[in-house]
């Protein structure tokens, strides 16, 4: 029997150093008529300068695409573990709430 591959398939390769992730707890999205840059940040407590730890460009039908595919995402998450809790209007407190280091 010969073996038939799908022309549809991708093979997908994921690196050690990849896989291990970047964390970010902010984004700042911008745009042309042509591509969206989505930058990915760092902000951590009692710092007062962040550095974008990545930066993902994308032409408009992919963010459109992104943006279908992490609403699916969040209404499953939702549904087996409840509810995310929205942020407020204010955004996210770059201070993380909690007690102001002095030195």
């Amino acid at each position: 029997m010969s073996e038939k591959q799908n022309d549809n398939q991708l093979n997908i390769e994921l690196t050690e150093e990849i896989a291990e992730g970047i964390y970010s707890n902010l984004a700042i999205i911008s745009h042309s008529n042509s591509e969206f840059v989505i930058d990915f940040i760092r902000v951590m407590p009692g710092v007062p300068k962040a550095k974008v730890k990545s930066r993902i460009l994308m032409t408009p039908e992919h963010a459109k695409r992104l943006l279908l595919a992490l609403q699916d995402n969040i209404h499953k998450f939702e549904a087996k573990n409840g509810k995310i809790k929205d942020i407020e209007a204010g955004g996210i407190p770059l201070n993380f709430g909690g007690p102001t280091a002095e030195a």
